[in-house]
């Protein structure tokens, strides 16, 4: 009898166990659903609301964005079919497109949208004010320059960071497109980071270093208008499309232009240290067809590869070296000389690590000032 009475025992004590556990299996499936029902639908934004925030960065940003007009001699803007198509207008128009940096009235736009130093410059508002406008500086390194319309209490538009830019995110490009379709809005996605590419212009060829690639449209006239992301802040500076593709253009980070913007505002000027050389990047490519012994750095190259007086003149830095590192950091692809230059200011002191044949010397320079 007093092993059967130990089996019902232990039998109940298990029917208790299984009755606990249940109910609290019970009380966990309520509560959770009882949590959902009051964190509510967790449906993702409809398109509906995606095109309100692309219609509302498009209204908030239109009064900062201007159009840039170039009036001058039909000789300033000549190009190569002007010999089998002759105009005989005495004067010719060159458009582009900028946005207000400060209330005062400076403008940033491209260097090349202002190439003609000489011409007379127009800026036109959203709201169809017309404003005479003069050069007010010129970036030596990236395709910036400002100018400056009297006035005050201008809108100005809101910098973002391209830091934290990710390939998919939208980008919504303002801007005189064509030079006759003021403020048009074009939306796309960042297509990619960090490209390299070679533009080519009215009268040279133009190396972009680190610039954004998009497929928001970006037409003639384009040119040094903002390209935005959804929260309406500038997060590039429109500035060159691919002429035999489509929805391919590239914009300058705003982050590269943050150095300009300080200075003009700050100092009324742009400035950037000089080390004074022509140089190419070393892959393996070239590795091979100079026969070196590294694939990276820059090899000192060109007709002046060392600018006579220049700081690298001056430390002794000769035709046929490669500068390996500049204070520690890989020169590279993904590092270019003058991007790690372009950190210092005039007068600073680096060092370099530079190959010189077979060869590993440490150069210490003084970094001069770039003048345009």
């Amino acid at each position: 009898m007093l092993f059967v009475k130990d089996i019902l025992t232990g039998m109940m004590r298990v029917f208790k166990t299984l009755v606990l556990l249940f109910a609290a299996f019970t009380l966990l499936i309520f509560g959770l659903a009882f949590g959902i029902m009051l964190q509510g639908p967790t449906e993702k934004p409809s398109l509906v609301d995606c095109e309100e925030k692309i219609v509302k960065v498009a209204e908030e940003s239109s009064p900062f964005v201007v159009s840039v007009i170039a009036t001058g001699d039909i000789s300033d803007f000549r190009s190569p079919l002007d010999d089998l198509f002759p105009q005989h207008e005495e004067r010719s128009e060159m458009s582009g497109s900028g946005f207000f940096i400060s209330q005062d009235g400076l403008v940033l736009t491209n260097r090349h949208v202002i190439r003609d130093e000489d011409a007379d410059y127009t800026v036109f508002t959203d709201d169809g004010e017309e404003l005479s406008a003069e050069i007010y500086a010129i970036d030596p390194v990236y395709d910036l320059a400002v100018l400056k319309v009297e006035g005050s209490g201008f809108p100005v538009a809101p910098l973002g960071s391209s830091h934290d830019l990710r390939v998919g995110q939208t980008a919504v490009a303002i801007g005189n497109a064509l030079g006759e379709l003021q403020n048009t809005v074009s939306v796309g996605i960042v297509s990619g980071l960090g490209r390299n590419v070679a533009a080519r212009g009215f009268d040279r060829i133009e190396m972009l270093d680190n610039v954004i690639q998009t497929d928001a449209g970006i037409n003639e006239g384009n040119s040094g208008g903002p390209l935005l992301d959804r929260k309406g802040k500038v997060i590039g500076i429109n500035t060159a499309m691919a002429m035999d593709a489509q929805n391919i253009g590239f914009a300058i980070p705003i982050d590269d232009a943050q150095r300009a913007i300080r200075g003009v505002i700050e100092e009324g000027e742009i400035v950037y240290p000089f080390l004074g050389v022509q140089y190419v990047i070393v892959d393996e490519e070239v590795k091979e067809e100079e026969g070196l012994s590294v694939s990276y750095g820059a090899l000192i190259t060109g007709d002046q590869a060392v600018e006579p007086g220049s700081a690298a003149d001056k430390a002794g830095i000769r035709k046929g070296d490669v500068i390996l590192e500049v204070d520690g950091v890989t020169v590279d692809i993904n590092n270019s000389l003058v991007r790690l230059i372009t950190a210092y200011d005039p007068g600073d002191k680096v060092s370099l690590t530079v190959m010189r044949g077979e060869e590993r010397l440490e150069i210490d320079v003084s970094l001069g000032e770039r003048e345009y």
